[in-house]
């Protein structure tokens, strides 16, 4: 006849698994509420900015301060991020590309890394690190000197007041900041290419051309765009519900900076597996 002995698991082990299980529970609940309130603003913010313009309640002066700000905070760094991603491209490129004797490719090398990739994920690391810091910390501050509460006191609401203008002005510099480092990034490889990888700056341009088509441009321009909504809409959202006093907004802004690059890598890899399926690279 057998015997079962029942062995209990010592307390403390019982009881780290226990912390262990409701740490990650707690944190995953958490993270799901996080994103559902970030996807409530995004539809206020949309349905409010769209209301706001036909009714003419739009905060165009806010918006247009807002897009100034961005424009200082980001247009110096573009550049200065933009000169060394051209100049890696062709670099790296050129080498492989120079070891199977196909230097004339370094042209269409440079516009698909650059344009595709290069400038919008450079445009969205900008806008997250300079305007989603900028603009968390600006709401943050409002939302710990009770400025948010007063407002929503008299009846206004904060994100038609504060959100929707921003959300405008991200809207409209991301593709500006995205023209702009995709110009600088082509000046910079074709300077390398035609510098130290020795190709004629004819065959540079023409298989640009070739495998470069408007279509790229596009894209390039509404992943920028689209880039540009997530750093609002998270750094709107952090800057709001920021407490805690000084302590709160620094970790709101510290949040909303992880955040946004985060999201923002996800969702290029998404359109970027997307984009292939539906429009390969194809010689124009």
């Amino acid at each position: 006849m057998a015997i079962r002995i029942d062995v209990d698991p010592p307390p403390e082990t019982s009881s780290a698994a226990r912390i262990v299980r409701q740490n990650v529970s707690d944190t995953t609940l958490s993270a799901l509420r996080t994103f559902g309130r970030v996807v409530d603003m995004a539809l206020e913010v949309v349905r409010g900015g769209v209301a706001d313009m036909v009714t003419g309640k739009f905060q165009w002066r806010e918006m247009a301060c807002q897009a100034w700000y961005l424009v200082t905070v980001t247009a110096i760094p573009a550049i200065l991020m933009a000169v060394p991603f051209g100049v890696v491209v062709s670099v790296q490129v050129g080498n492989l590309i120079h070891q199977l004797g196909a230097d004339s490719l370094i042209g269409a090398a440079s516009g698909l890394g650059v344009i595709q990739q290069g400038a919008p994920m450079a445009t969205g690391l900008l806008l997250g690190g300079a305007g989603a810091s900028a603009i968390a910390a600006d709401l943050g501050a409002r939302t710990i000197r009770d400025e948010i509460d007063a407002l929503r006191t008299m009846g206004i609401s904060p994100v038609h007041r504060l959100a929707i203008p921003r959300a405008a002005a991200m809207l409209i510099i991301a593709p500006l900041l995205n023209i702009l480092i995709i110009f600088v990034g082509i000046v910079a490889g074709y300077v390398i290419a035609i510098g130290p990888e020795h190709v004629t700056p004819g065959s540079y341009w023409a298989t640009f051309g070739s495998f470069t088509a408007l279509t790229d441009l596009w894209i390039s321009l509404v992943k920028a765009m689209l880039f540009g909504f997530i750093v609002v809409i998270v750094a709107c959202q952090r800057g709001l519900e920021a407490k805690g006093g000084p302590r709160g907004v620094a970790d709101g802004v510290n949040a909303a900076v992880v955040l946004s690059v985060a999201g923002i890598i996800v969702v290029n890899l998404v359109i970027t597996q997307i984009v292939t399926m539906f429009l390969p690279v194809r010689v124009a």
